[in-house]
């Protein structure tokens, strides 16, 4: 039950990080620097499993439950993205004066590369917690 706790607190953490980073990105995007909110969120795509990892860690369970509860509160977090993308697309390309897109849909590819893409970011965490702890 403490592994579903860590996974639910985290990656709703992280979401909500994520949303904040976004309606920046919408509200301030020109003004900023080019590379500062790629960097935000890489860093908290390495911080959430980070912590997550530890977290588990502390509570005695192994560094594979600590990877699971780590890729878990990622998945979170990126489902977070894709519900936000929309919205995304829509500002990017009312910025550039272009059509928006019409269609867009997450593929069973795109997904199964996203969820891959959370693996490695959980075993990055994971890494990272057993380094520090």
């Amino acid at each position: 039950m403490n592994s579903l706790v860590d996974i639910v607190v985290f990656g709703i953490a992280g979401a909500v990080v994520l949303a904040a980073v976004v309606g920046l990105l919408l509200v301030a995007g020109r003004s900023l620097p080019k590379g500062a909110l790629g960097a935000v969120c890489v860093a908290l795509l390495l911080a959430v499993p980070a912590m997550a990892a530890s977290r588990t860690l502390s509570g005695g369970v192994g560094a594979g439950g600590a990877f699971l509860v780590a890729s878990a509160a990622v998945v979170i977090v990126y489902a977070a993205g894709v519900a936000l993308l929309p919205i995304v697309t829509r500002q990017a390309a009312a910025g550039r004066g272009v059509a928006v897109p019409s269609g867009l849909r997450i593929t069973p590819a795109t997904a199964g590369g996203g969820l891959l893409v959370c693996a490695v970011l959980g075993a990055a965490g994971t890494g990272i917690a057993l380094l520090i702890g």
